[in-house]
């Protein structure tokens, strides 16, 4: 009975803690763990990549509770989907595609879950009348509790022939080069672009790599950070096997003025 929970609440506020609250009044047995509480506000894709960061390193059969939801109290969905072994519980925004996609370059960009359901059933909601500003109390973790408690898919609502789908902004990579896009920007300041390694070594051929990003040109794709002075900036492989850029000891966001959707250019000779 594994819930996590990812929202971009941030932790001032009361909003986690109803949620957990709710959860745990409808389940109480369940483990609950954040992922993150941190996105930026509303901001989707973001939520996409950091859910997609953690969910396959979870056990089967966990519930992954997602709230990033500009459009809550209009007319979008909220819905709960199960996509292989994993539920997932949020608005119907693109998100869930995203994050469960197989890989964020290629033609199949987005993924579509093997069931799911509108979650329009009002006795599983935690009041008759929802707020129109927060489902994450009133819609969502009462369903992720159901499901945690073993509670099926179809138990929660209206069956639902697939997600909106979304897609990852895709690299482009020729015989003189790749330019590529920051897709995200973590805690630490580095910029992770949308070019995996292996589309770089399919197109550099062995020869050496020049990238330009702002007005800072990085030469090489270095094997660690220190590989390069303190204070540097330097492009480098990520844990998720996406070509970063990064600064050793600092923030690369700040040192070098990077934000999402900034392009780099890579360049072979």
């Amino acid at each position: 009975m594994l819930i996590t929970l990812l929202t971009d609440f941030g932790s001032q506020d009361g909003y986690v803690a109803a949620m957990k609250g709710v959860v745990l009044a409808r389940a109480p047995g369940a483990r609950l763990v954040d992922v993150s509480h941190e996105v930026a506000p509303q901001d989707v894709m973001a939520a996409a990549f950091v859910l997609r960061q953690a969910w396959p390193h979870f056990p089967p059969g966990t519930v992954h509770l997602v709230v990033v939801d500009p459009g809550v109290g209009t007319e979008r969905r909220a819905v709960a989907a199960r996509f292989g072994d994993h539920l997932v519980v949020g608005p119907d925004n693109g998100l869930f595609p995203l994050a469960f996609a197989p890989s964020i370059v290629g033609d199949v960009a987005s993924a579509q879950p093997d069931e799911a359901v509108v979650l329009d059933d009002p006795k599983m909601w935690r009041t008759a009348e929802p707020s129109r500003t927060f489902h994450g109390r009133d819609l969502f973790a009462p369903a992720a509790a159901a499901l945690a408690s073993g509670a099926p898919l179809a138990d929660l609502g209206s069956p639902l022939d697939a997600l909106r789908p979304m897609h990852w902004l895709q690299p482009q990579a020729d015989a003189h080069g790749i330019q590529g896009w920051v897709l995200h920007l973590d805690r630490f300041g580095n910029a992770i672009t949308n070019i995996p390694r292996a589309l770089v070594e399919a197109h550099a051929d062995g020869r050496a790599v020049k990238g330009y990003v702002g007005s800072t040109i990085l030469r090489g794709i270095q094997p660690t950070y220190g590989a390069v002075a303190e204070g540097d900036p330097l492009l480098l492989y990520g844990s998720d096997g996406l070509l970063e850029v990064g600064v050793r000891g600092g923030s690369a966001a700040s040192l070098l003025s990077l934000r999402q959707g900034m392009r780099l250019q890579l360049v072979f000779s």
